[in-house]
């Protein structure tokens, strides 16, 4: 019995975890080396001290009502669960413990024994992991950030790449379709050249036979074949100067206050010399004289339009100009009894370097129709058409007929 007094007397002063022993009545009836070290009171300081002595005093009006609700049921336990429990030491420093309790009877009466351990350490190890923990989330949000950001560049930098590359194959094909244009120009240009070049040196080589007096007529004649010539030349480098300003930019639409009445009678006046024999122009007008338009661009619309009529239709047809100008549109109708377009020749007809199959041996660069589409586009309005073979075919432009807001008034 005594060995094992000896040997609980030993466990009690070399124990690592401090040891404190209170009665009933909560005072401190023992306490072991280790836990006068931890809270830095010697024996006689404690011993018969209430166990509040050893807690922070803030929390000491609460603890007395844990501790007597304890004492009343005693049962072993830990103390302080999902809390942060504390002590106090002598000179009023605190320290976060770890407590676990144990009643137990004797034949003095009914004691606690309570287990203390000083988990400072443990704390701030606990601190460390929840700052590094807290850095790692901080590193982790800055990283997606950074991430987000480097996939934001890179989304950026492969649109930027498939826009070049987008470019790059906008410029080949534009390159591409310069040199069909280069070579539809030289195709188109040495045969509708070649052709009247030679009839200018036949006429003129002709002329200088005819001496006599009596020749006259027939020098006039071949006078007029240069003329006419000289016209169609004339008409050809037009058209090819005219897509050259449009690719570049150079065209704007400039409306002025504009007469159009006169306007389409000095037309018909001035392309009524490009008829064949027998062939008559009608023109008809109805609405306001007055129109906001570009003077030069509708010119060569309706010049090109009107020589058209005159080119595909024979001698002896008909062609009719109708001009209605009311609230704000001015429509306009170029109607010929010509030879018309094919119906699969139809959805072509506006593109650049494009001849109907019927067209034959007549002049043309395949231009003229593309150039007006572009003028009427450039000018805001639409142009359609409706043709049938050996009927004739009808254009149908509307364009708009209101004040720029900068106003230029036609002297």
């Amino acid at each position: 019995m005594t060995r094992h007094i000896e040997m609980l007397d030993a466990l009690f002063k070399h124990a690592t975890e401090g040891i404190v022993v209170v009665d009933k009545q909560a005072n401190i009836v023992m306490l072991n080396p280790k836990a006068k070290e931890l809270f830095g009171y010697s024996d006689r300081e404690l011993i018969g001290k209430k166990v509040e002595t050893l807690i922070p005093q803030r929390f000491n009006r609460n603890h007395v009502g844990y501790r007597d609700e304890y004492l009343e049921a005693p049962r072993a336990r830990g103390m302080g669960h999902m809390m942060d429990l504390f002590a106090r030491r002598k000179d009023g420093s605190e320290f976060p413990v770890e407590v676990s309790l144990s009643p137990f009877k004797t034949s003095d009466g009914e004691f606690v024994v309570s287990f203390v351990i000083d988990i400072t350490e443990r704390k701030k190890q606990e601190s460390r992991i929840i700052e590094a923990n807290l850095e790692i989330q901080k590193l982790n949000a800055e990283l997606e950030i950074r991430v987000q950001q480097r996939t934001e560049e890179l989304a950026a930098a492969i649109r930027r790449i498939e826009q070049s590359q987008e470019e790059v194959v906008r410029a080949l094909t534009k390159e591409r379709e310069l040199n069909n244009m280069k070579s539809q120009f030289v195709t188109i240009a040495s045969h509708e050249f070649r052709t009247p070049l030679a009839t200018i040196l036949s006429s003129a080589s002709l002329i200088g036979r005819y001496s006599r007096t009596e020749d006259e007529d027939k020098r006039q004649k071949h006078v007029q074949r240069i003329k006419s010539t000289v016209t169609n030349l004339t008409e050809i480098l037009n058209d090819f100067l005219s897509i050259g300003k449009l690719e570049e930019g150079r065209i704007h639409c400039i409306p002025v206050l504009t007469d159009l009445s006169a306007f389409c009678k000095n037309l018909i006046e001035e392309i009524r010399g490009l008829c064949k024999d027998g062939q008559e122009m009608y023109v008809t007008y109805d609405g306001e004289a007055q129109a906001w338009l570009d003077k030069q661009l509708l010119r060569n619309v309706l010049f090109n339009l009107l020589s058209n009529a005159i080119k595909y239709s024979d001698s002896g047809k008909s062609i009719f100009l109708r001009v209605k100008n009311w609230s704000g549109l001015i429509r306009i109708e170029v109607q010929d009894q010509g030879i018309g377009i094919p119906k699969q020749d139809q959805g072509h007809i506006f593109d650049r370097f494009f001849r109907a199959n019927n067209a034959g041996n007549a002049q043309g660069t395949g231009l003229g129709l593309n150039i007006v589409q572009n003028y009427i586009e450039l000018m805001g309005g639409t142009v359609r058409f409706q043709s049938e073979i050996g009927v004739g075919t009808t254009f149908f432009v509307e364009l708009p007929n209101r004040e720029p807001a900068s106003v230029k008034i036609e002297s």
